[in-house]
């Protein structure tokens, strides 16, 4: 294959760096721009309100005539949720192999798309030849099937994503990784690698499948009631396994969930699932058989399970309710900053009568692979540069540490941050740019309108409250008509601060009395002067400093 040779190679993470999701990084060869997965991150704790966060995609609408294809590694939402956002941008061909489709096409239909999205289906024997590069696939194992890594053939090189991999050398059929391939495209020559940095802070080796589905079997087995396994819904793997245990030891089971039925429906036609039919039951048969028969797989919302878990055992989920004698199965780890909320669902869970097994036992594993597997990546790749990407900033040193041990040189080794333009420039990597690469924030329909200064409302309504002051003046002599009023929220339990109350409302009058006493004065200033006076006052009262909303009314 002849390879055409390329002028300038450029390297930027619009996403990945510095974080768990938001996975996606541009390959820039010659004039040309290609995407490697479009993911979103789940909202941190202090972004209130906020249903999901995106890649700044400012860098893309600029340069969208340049942008020649998308690829996907696999289905996961931290690598394919932005995608209907990047094609409202952009208007090319999106490359995945067949499962990885099928998610990205329900993923734009639940996000209504709409638009025409070319896509085109791969495998990892697939070669796409594009004018600057070809492109070639290694298949990866994952907690999902058909996950695959991306090769970026140029003159100078390959440039190699991962994806989200591990290596289990118990892996099924489905999730049997490439070594060989691997290996072979390491021979070939990799300039630069784009390896998983998630679990790089792990010694040893991510414990196997097998393992899990042995313990889940024997979970099952000792469950005297019910059984309610939790998973994320994208995670195929462990719900193979629940299937798997549920039809050892002669349950039925019912999947509740609305992004666990869409998943699951798409594996299973898709043959990516092997479950008997005679297995399957509805929500509503559940009490047609005996406890001890019954198996419920579940998720949340957003496709992770603790949010719903927690309304099962305070009795308010519309389907199912956690009843004394129930085991539950945690077979997810908590998303980032969620440890707490998975406490207190546990506790929640106990007292409301059921047993929990989850973190001690080995009914769930990370997807990702522990230090030796990134050592073994590396040693099969042997790049000459290697870019720690998905991972926050102590994962990517700690994946720096790994690799060094591995025999790469410091300067061999890039933590950019997100944003830079890494460029290939006469022998080695430098960084010559940056690009716009900040959050994007989803918030229900709108697409970046909640920023920082809504965030920062949000989070003061939250903290202190607000209070709304009323003021109607008549429009020739400027005297107050009605009012003050003042209306709390969230501020003071209004009943039992009459005296506050009345003090507040005192001191607006006075303030407006003054300022209306004057032949001319500007609304902005006498808005401004009750949000500072009164919020004076209240501090000294109260210590609290609540939202102050000055309304004045003409009649």
């Amino acid at each position: 294959m002849i390879q055409k040779k390329n002028t300038s190679i450029k390297i930027i993470a619009l996403g990945g760096i510095g974080e768990i999701g938001k996975n996606m990084y541009l390959v820039e060869v010659d004039k040309d721009i290609f995407i490697v997965d479009a993911g979103l991150m789940f909202p941190e704790e202090e972004m209130l309100g906020i249903d999901m966060v995106i890649p700044d995609l400012t860098y893309l609408n600029d340069n969208k005539e340049r942008v020649k294809a998308i690829f996907l590694t696999h289905g996961h939402e931290d690598h394919i949720g932005a995608l209907s956002y990047v094609l409202r941008k952009v208007n090319v061909p999106v490359y995945g192999t067949k499962l990885t489709l099928a998610l990205a096409k329900a993923k734009l239909k639940e996000q209504e798309f709409i638009g025409n999205a070319e896509f085109i289906e791969i495998d990892s024997d697939t070669k796409v030849e594009l004018d600057a590069v070809h492109v070639s696939f290694f298949r990866t194992n994952h907690s999902i099937p058909d996950s695959v890594g991306v090769c970026i053939h140029t003159s100078e090189g390959i440039i190699v994503y991962t994806g989200d991999f591990k290596f289990d050398q118990a892996a099924t059929k489905l999730y049997k990784p490439e070594i060989g391939k691997m290996a072979e495209i390491g021979e070939q020559g990799v300039l630069c690698l784009l390896s998983d940095s998630t679990e790089a802070e792990k010694p040893g080796y991510t414990t196997s499948e097998a393992i899990v589905e042995r313990e889940m079997s024997h979970a099952f087995y000792n469950a005297p009631g019910r059984i309610i396994a939790a998973c994320f819904a994208s995670d195929i793997n462990r719900i193979q396994h629940i299937f798997n245990a549920a039809k050892e030891n002669g349950r039925k089971v019912a999947v509740v969930g609305k992004s666990l039925e869409r998943i699951y429906h798409i594996a299973l036609d898709l043959g990516y699932l092997e479950v008997d039919e005679d297995v399957m039951i509805q929500v509503n048969q559940i009490n047609e058989y005996p406890d001890q028969e019954i198996a419920v797989l579940m998720t949340g919302g957003q496709g992770e399970p603790i949010e719903a878990l927690q309304k099962m055992a305070k009795q308010t989920h519309k389907l199912l309710n956690i009843q004394p004698g129930d085991t539950v199965l945690i077979a997810a780890s908590p998303l980032r900053g969620s440890e707490v909320f998975l406490g207190k669902t546990v506790d929640l869970l106990f007292k409301a009568g059921a047993n929990v097994v989850y973190g001690k036992r080995t009914i769930h594993v990370s997807s990702h692979g522990s230090q030796e597997e990134l050592k073994f990546m590396i040693n099969l790749m042997k790049p000459k540069f290697l870019i720690p990407v998905h991972g926050e900033y102590r994962m990517l040193k700690a994946h720096r540490k790994v690799a060094i041990e591995c025999g790469l040189a410091d300067e061999q080794i890039y933590i950019p941050d997100r944003g830079d333009i890494v460029e290939w420039k006469e022998g080695t990597l430098t960084v010559t740019g940056k690009v716009p690469s900040g959050n994007v924030l989803i918030d229900g329909i709108g697409v970046g309108d909640v920023g920082n200064i809504v965030l920062r409302d949000r989070r003061l309504l939250s903290q202190d409250g607000i209070l709304i002051v009323v003021v109607t003046l008549t429009k020739q002599e400027k005297k107050i008509a009605a009012g003050p009023e003042i209306i709390s929220r969230g501020f003071v339990y209004v009943r039992e601060s009459e005296k506050l109350m009345d003090d507040s409302t005192k001191l607006v009058h006075d303030i407006v009395e003054r300022n209306t006493a004057k032949t001319s004065f500007e609304w902005s200033t006498l808005k401004q002067e009750i949000r500072d006076e009164l919020n004076r006052s209240l501090f000294e009262k109260t210590k609290r400093r609540p939202m102050i909303l000055p309304i004045i009314m003409e009649v």
